[in-house]
């Protein structure tokens, strides 16, 4: 009996040490933040990977990106606004911010000139 309570113990012991070490090894969430701006303004931003919609409005608008430790994340997106043409445009997210707020803070500029369609 008081053998099996000692392994009992041992195992347990064990247990929180592997769950210890384990949460020592969790990765750092790191941000990331684009600001779009739009010629003219009011463009809808999609991201090309998923076809969602960026940001919860149109340009001029801010968008985050959470990562891992610093990972940088390549993004296509298109802008789309009506009367205008489509456009595409590839960038890489540098994710190197501890909170939102510092990634607001230096938002990597993306901007985007529209062109008028012509309507025949």
């Amino acid at each position: 009996m008081c053998k099996r309570k000692l392994i009992q113990c041992f195992l347990g012991i064990a247990g929180l040490a592997i769950i210890v070490a384990l949460s020592g090894c969790a990765k750092q969430k790191t941000y990331g933040a684009v600001k779009f701006t739009s010629n003219p303004a009011g463009a809808e931003v999609v991201n090309l990977k998923d076809d969602a919609t960026l940001g919860n409005t149109h340009t001029p608008l801010v968008v985050f990106w959470e990562a891992e430790e610093g990972k940088a994340e390549y993004v296509t997106v298109q802008l789309r606004k009506a009367g205008y043409r489509e456009e595409i445009t590839s960038f890489w997210v540098n994710t190197r911010h501890e909170t939102r707020e510092d990634a607001e803070q230096e938002a990597q500029p993306i901007i985007v000139d529209l062109i008028k369609r012509n309507n025949k």
